[in-house]
Protein backbone atom coordinates (compact mmCIF):
# COMPACT_ATOMS: atom_id res chain seq x y z
CA UNK A 1 0.00 0.00 0.00
CA UNK A 2 1.14 3.68 -0.82
CA UNK A 3 2.48 5.43 2.23
CA UNK A 4 0.09 8.14 2.67
CA UNK A 5 0.95 11.65 5.22
CA UNK A 6 -0.36 14.95 5.71
CA UNK A 7 2.03 17.40 4.15
CA UNK A 8 2.75 20.80 5.61
CA UNK A 9 2.60 21.88 1.26
CA UNK A 10 -0.45 20.43 1.03
CA UNK A 11 -2.32 21.98 4.06
CA UNK A 12 -0.82 25.32 2.56
CA UNK A 13 -2.68 24.97 -0.61
CA UNK A 14 -6.06 23.99 0.91
CA UNK A 15 -8.41 26.82 0.51
CA UNK A 16 -10.21 28.18 3.10
CA UNK A 17 -13.46 26.04 3.59
CA UNK A 18 -11.18 22.84 2.78
CA UNK A 19 -9.08 24.14 6.00
CA UNK A 20 -11.99 24.48 7.80
CA UNK A 21 -13.43 21.74 7.74
CA UNK A 22 -10.53 19.22 7.76
CA UNK A 23 -8.17 20.96 9.90
CA UNK A 24 -10.90 23.03 12.38
CA UNK A 25 -13.49 20.18 12.47
CA UNK A 26 -16.20 22.25 10.54
CA UNK A 27 -19.05 21.27 8.39
CA UNK A 28 -20.35 22.19 5.46
CA UNK A 29 -23.84 23.97 5.13
CA UNK A 30 -25.79 21.07 3.71
CA UNK A 31 -26.98 21.04 0.12
CA UNK A 32 -23.60 22.92 -0.71
CA UNK A 33 -20.92 20.46 -1.17
CA UNK A 34 -18.99 20.04 -4.56
CA UNK A 35 -19.76 15.95 -4.57
CA UNK A 36 -23.64 16.17 -3.11
CA UNK A 37 -24.63 14.75 -6.49
CA UNK A 38 -21.85 13.81 -7.98
CA UNK A 39 -22.62 10.33 -9.74
CA UNK A 40 -19.72 9.36 -11.59
CA UNK A 41 -17.70 6.44 -11.46
CA UNK A 42 -14.71 6.46 -9.16
CA UNK A 43 -13.31 6.74 -5.91
CA UNK A 44 -13.16 9.82 -3.04
CA UNK A 45 -10.02 10.55 -1.66
CA UNK A 46 -8.78 12.70 1.37
CA UNK A 47 -8.05 15.62 0.17
CA UNK A 48 -4.82 16.24 2.57
CA UNK A 49 -3.33 12.92 2.29
CA UNK A 50 -4.25 10.95 -0.80
CA UNK A 51 -5.63 7.90 1.09
CA UNK A 52 -8.59 6.03 -0.28
CA UNK A 53 -11.87 6.27 1.38
CA UNK A 54 -15.12 5.57 -0.57
CA UNK A 55 -16.02 4.04 -4.15
CA UNK A 56 -18.62 5.77 -6.06
CA UNK A 57 -20.54 2.74 -5.72
CA UNK A 58 -21.30 2.42 -2.15
CA UNK A 59 -22.42 6.27 -2.42
CA UNK A 60 -26.05 7.01 -2.15
CA UNK A 61 -28.58 9.49 -1.64
CA UNK A 62 -29.34 10.03 1.83
CA UNK A 63 -31.22 13.45 1.97
CA UNK A 64 -29.32 14.25 4.69
CA UNK A 65 -27.61 17.08 2.59
CA UNK A 66 -23.97 15.79 2.15
CA UNK A 67 -22.69 12.92 0.68
CA UNK A 68 -23.33 9.45 1.84
CA UNK A 69 -21.94 6.48 1.71
CA UNK A 70 -21.92 3.11 3.11
CA UNK A 71 -18.91 1.93 3.38
CA UNK A 72 -15.48 2.63 3.54
CA UNK A 73 -13.21 1.61 0.58
CA UNK A 74 -10.14 1.34 2.83
CA UNK A 75 -11.46 0.84 5.93
CA UNK A 76 -7.50 1.01 7.56
CA UNK A 77 -7.74 4.76 6.45
CA UNK A 78 -10.72 5.40 8.53
CA UNK A 79 -10.87 6.50 12.26
CA UNK A 80 -13.87 6.74 14.86
CA UNK A 81 -13.70 9.08 17.21
CA UNK A 82 -16.76 9.94 19.84
CA UNK A 83 -17.70 13.27 19.29
CA UNK A 84 -19.95 14.95 22.25
CA UNK A 85 -19.72 18.56 20.59
CA UNK A 86 -23.10 20.93 20.04
CA UNK A 87 -24.86 18.88 22.68
CA UNK A 88 -25.32 15.42 20.77
CA UNK A 89 -23.67 11.81 20.81
CA UNK A 90 -21.88 11.26 17.52
CA UNK A 91 -19.33 9.48 16.02
CA UNK A 92 -16.51 11.22 14.24
CA UNK A 93 -14.98 9.99 11.19
CA UNK A 94 -11.37 11.05 10.31
CA UNK A 95 -8.63 10.00 8.13
CA UNK A 96 -6.00 7.97 9.69
CA UNK A 97 -3.17 9.62 8.05
CA UNK A 98 -4.24 13.17 6.67
CA UNK A 99 -5.90 13.22 10.24
CA UNK A 100 -8.57 15.00 8.40
CA UNK A 101 -12.32 16.12 9.68
CA UNK A 102 -14.16 13.94 7.39
CA UNK A 103 -17.84 14.25 9.27
CA UNK A 104 -19.74 11.44 10.97
CA UNK A 105 -20.95 7.61 10.58
CA UNK A 106 -24.75 7.14 11.68
CA UNK A 107 -26.20 3.50 12.24
CA UNK A 108 -29.22 4.85 9.65
CA UNK A 109 -27.86 3.07 6.44
CA UNK A 110 -29.24 1.38 4.25
CA UNK A 111 -30.04 -1.95 6.03
CA UNK A 112 -29.08 -4.34 2.82
CA UNK A 113 -25.70 -2.17 2.86
CA UNK A 114 -24.30 -3.13 6.46
CA UNK A 115 -26.64 -0.38 7.77
CA UNK A 116 -24.06 2.57 7.87
CA UNK A 117 -24.35 5.85 6.50
CA UNK A 118 -20.69 7.98 6.46
CA UNK A 119 -22.20 11.54 6.35
CA UNK A 120 -19.10 13.35 4.74
CA UNK A 121 -18.13 16.68 3.86
CA UNK A 122 -17.24 17.27 0.33
CA UNK A 123 -14.23 19.58 1.48
CA UNK A 124 -12.79 16.54 2.83
CA UNK A 125 -12.55 15.20 -0.44
CA UNK A 126 -11.15 15.05 -3.97
CA UNK A 127 -13.01 12.97 -6.42
CA UNK A 128 -10.48 10.72 -8.89
CA UNK A 129 -12.66 9.83 -11.86
CA UNK A 130 -12.45 6.08 -12.84
CA UNK A 131 -10.96 7.34 -15.84
CA UNK A 132 -7.93 8.56 -14.05
CA UNK A 133 -7.76 6.26 -11.57
CA UNK A 134 -4.72 3.92 -13.16
CA UNK A 135 -2.44 7.00 -13.58
CA UNK A 136 -3.41 8.45 -10.20
CA UNK A 137 -2.60 5.60 -8.46
CA UNK A 138 -5.59 4.23 -7.49
CA UNK A 139 -5.92 1.40 -10.09
CA UNK A 140 -6.11 -1.59 -7.47
CA UNK A 141 -9.60 -0.34 -6.93
CA UNK A 142 -10.82 -0.08 -10.57
CA UNK A 143 -12.43 -4.04 -9.97
CA UNK A 144 -14.22 -3.23 -7.08
CA UNK A 145 -15.95 -0.21 -9.32
CA UNK A 146 -17.23 -3.55 -11.14
CA UNK A 147 -19.15 -5.33 -8.03
CA UNK A 148 -22.42 -4.95 -7.26
CA UNK A 149 -23.60 -2.29 -4.84
CA UNK A 150 -25.04 -4.68 -1.67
Amino acid sequence: MKKWHKAPEVIARLIPEQYRVTQENGTEYPGTGEYLHNEEPGIYVDVVSGEPLFLSIDKFDSGCGWPSFARSAEPDCIVERRDTSHGMMRTEVRSRYGDSHLGHVFPDGPPERGGLRYCINSAALRFVHRDDMEADGYGDYLPLLDRAAD
